[in-house]
């Protein structure tokens, strides 16, 4: 009788607390959709005057559709820009598909680096820290390969750049699914649980991240903070180098513009792992904000209260319980999903999310319990802040304290 009143007492704090949550999430949709409006005046007031941009864009492997999302890169209604891209080996799958796209958008200036085996424990920010030396300009837009952009994407996140006191624009983004089932599962997580959050910090705290898909910077904000070898042992790269941006005294600024962010087709067990190593990422980068995560999801508390007011007699309590926990969670898929990411996946499977939200809660506990992660065939092992010890396929070990910052003289050639 006590353990069964103990975990009715737990539900009903949960309950409470995501009821909390899914208020937040819309007061933080009405704020978002509103800075469309501040987005607007400062794009109308820099529009005549926009500076040259680099686009800086890692590739590895020919990932689902890579020709799509490279293209509306070279498709942006922007007057000056080159797009730089950097791979870790002269044979990867994606080289072939950035060569042809190229060859058909001559008037856009774009380059080819081959980094080599990457000496950090993140390779992906070896990568940015060699395009940066060649960067032509001193505004670099930084975005992942699995991102697909609208032709007005530089003209949205640039200008609030050209005011000093701002260090780096990020943008929030729906997840895309490149088809099958847990792709689904991935691309919904992303259009609702994660922009949720991000919805919610933009609420109630300035912005003090930087968010994978896009984080622009200037040369100088970026090398305030030691450039991209500052951040180089970070699994959280995104987040770190917005933060620590922010620390170093700069403005982040979250866009109002959306882009979509790549779910390829996988297997539960894929899925699983990408979607673990993210939890663990905000795990050890965020610990505390991490933790409170839990309060977050409704549906476990829900099928906690159920069956603990089963169990003392009150089913009218129990059905109610779970009633609210599956009206929350549609609401917030509506509201947030398609409402605000207007992502259309949302506002099809408004009933299913309540199942998403219960997958969410399993991979923030099992965030407790892994300390290892697995991302393109090498395995990582997280460090207290978030850090990283690499183990490459190769069978080399790259840990925090043996790896240097690696200046102009790395090794690496252009094509």
């Amino acid at each position: 009788m006590v353990v069964a009143y103990t975990i009715l007492a737990i539900a009903l704090v949960g309950t409470i607390a995501s009821t909390v949550v899914l208020v937040l999430s819309i007061l933080g949709a009405v704020k978002f959709r509103r800075s469309a409006d501040r987005d607007r005046k400062i794009h109308d007031e820099w529009s005549a005057d926009l500076p040259p941009v680099s686009v800086l864009k890692p590739v590895h492997g020919n990932e689902a559709r890579l020709k799509q999302n490279i293209e509306s890169f070279f498709r942006q209604d922007y007057p000056e820009y080159e797009i730089l891209f950097a791979a870790d080996e002269a044979d990867d799958s994606a080289i072939p598909v950035i060569q042809e796209i190229c060859a058909r958008y001559p008037h856009i200036t774009s380059r080819l680096l081959i980094t080599g085996p990457p000496p950090w424990p993140n390779a992906q920010n070896f990568c940015f820290h060699r395009m940066t030396e060649v960067a032509a300009h001193d505004i670099l837009v930084t975005s992942d390969s699995d991102v697909e952009v609208a032709p007005s994407y530089l003209r949205a996140v640039v200008p609030p750049l050209l005011d000093p006191q701002v260090g780096a624009v990020t943008c929030a983004f729906r997840g895309k699914s490149a088809g099958g089932p847990w792709a689904y599962l991935d691309a919904i997580g992303q259009s609702v649980e994660f922009m949720a959050g991000v919805l919610m910090s933009n609420l109630l705290e300035t912005t003090k991240f930087g968010l994978g898909p896009t984080i622009a910077v200037r040369k100088d904000s970026i090398g305030r903070i030691g450039g991209f070898a500052g951040v180089r042992e970070y699994l959280s790269n995104d987040f770190v180098v917005g933060n620590f941006i922010y620390k170093a005294g700069f403005q982040v600024v979250l866009s109002s513009h959306l882009v979509d962010h790549m779910s390829p087709p996988m297997t539960f067990h894929r899925m699983w792992e990408r979607q673990l190593r993210w939890a663990m990422g905000t795990r050890y980068s965020r610990p505390k904000g991490h933790l409170g995560t839990g309060l977050t999801f409704a549906m476990p508390y829900g099928i906690l209260g159920l069956a603990a007011a089963l169990a003392l007699g009150l089913p009218l309590l129990g059905w109610t319980l779970l009633a609210a926990a599956l009206l929350n969670r549609m609401l917030q898929c509506w509201i947030v999903g398609w409402w605000t990411a207007r992502d259309p996946i949302a506002r099809r499977t408004v009933l299913l999310y309540p199942l998403r939200d219960l997958h969410g809660f399993i991979i923030w506990c099992a965030s407790y319990i892994c300390k290892r992660s697995l991302w393109r065939d090498n395995k990582y092992e997280l460090l207290k802040g978030g850090r990283l010890v690499a183990r490459r396929a190769n069978g080399s070990v790259l840990r925090p304290d043996l790896t240097e910052a690696v200046g102009s003289q790395s090794a690496g050639t252009e094509r």
